[in-house]
């Protein structure tokens, strides 16, 4: 049994403030023995007209850093959205022009496990992420972590409209797709998110754990959806934490029943 911590935050502008929810969500994790901690996507920092290099923090920065501490004292791995400095160069090459939305992986010793880097950015419904972010390479190893018996995979916000991102995830090992997202509110968005987390769940025999940003402009709305496409948890609009136990075994169960998996024709290309 695996047991995971969901945080549904407001994140604020201030990244020092940002720090001590970050202080208070492993606090939380912590007293529910949970393995692991899941925070949204710009947890370090998030303006809701827009993040972009302002925001950025280097790997060893204060963000990350603070993950690390505090994973090593309670002895809880994190994931969590930030915000890293791109690798273009800006004009006159004075730093980089752009950030990158990243989720970094930290284990339950304060080891960064590794980092994901946004390959799908949202330029969509009026909005325009690629004029502040640059994409993460579509062909980088999937970021995958071993928790317990499972093995959790990451995407983030706009992948999720993707299919053969999470696919792809799951082609790496993946039996938990955790999806850190500010998913922005607008007409019909809460029911697109409710509906492509139990959609990527379904197809890919795999639970998935969504977990959203609370606050002004974006949805909330954390939801867990199992192999089975039954939701078993789902939240409202307001700042919370959760905390699930995963079976392996169940899953496993779904997995011989629906080989879908084993059943398919099509790989994953990255292009």
């Amino acid at each position: 049994m695996t047991r995971v911590t969901v945080a549904q935050v407001t994140v604020a502008d201030d990244h020092e403030a940002n720090r001590y929810m970050v202080a208070d969500a492993f606090e939380a994790a912590a007293g529910v023995d949970a393995d692991l901690l899941v925070l949204p996507e710009y947890a370090s920092g998030y303006h809701r007209h827009g993040v972009g290099i302002e925001h950025a923090e280097p790997l060893d920065g204060p963000f990350v850093t603070t993950l690390r501490t505090l994973a090593a004292r309670h002895g809880v791995g994190v994931v969590a959205g930030t915000t890293l400095p791109g690798g273009e160069p800006g004009p006159d090459d004075d730093g980089p022009r752009r950030a990158v939305n990243a989720v970094v992986a930290v284990g339950p010793d304060g080891d960064l496990v590794g980092v994901y880097r946004k390959v799908h950015l949202y330029d969509a419904f009026g909005t325009r992420e690629s004029d502040r972010l640059e994409p993460g390479p579509a062909d980088a190893e999937p970021l995958t972590v071993r928790v317990g018996d499972l093995t959790f995979g990451v995407i983030t916000c706009y992948d999720l409209r993707f299919p053969e991102s999470a696919r792809r995830v799951v082609d790496a090992g993946a039996d938990v797709l955790v999806v850190p997202a500010a998913w922005v509110d607008g007409p019909l968005k809460a029911e697109h998110w409710r509906t492509l987390l139990t959609a990527r769940a379904i197809e890919n025999t795999a639970v998935v754990i969504g977990v959203g940003m609370a606050g002004k402009g974006v949805t909330g709305r954390s939801l867990l959806a199992g192999p089975d496409g039954v939701v078993g948890l789902e939240l409202d609009e307001r700042p919370q934490y959760r905390t699930v136990d995963l079976d392996p075994d169940g899953l496993a169960v779904v997995r011989r029943a629906n080989p879908s998996l084993a059943n398919r024709r099509y790989t994953v290309v990255p292009r």
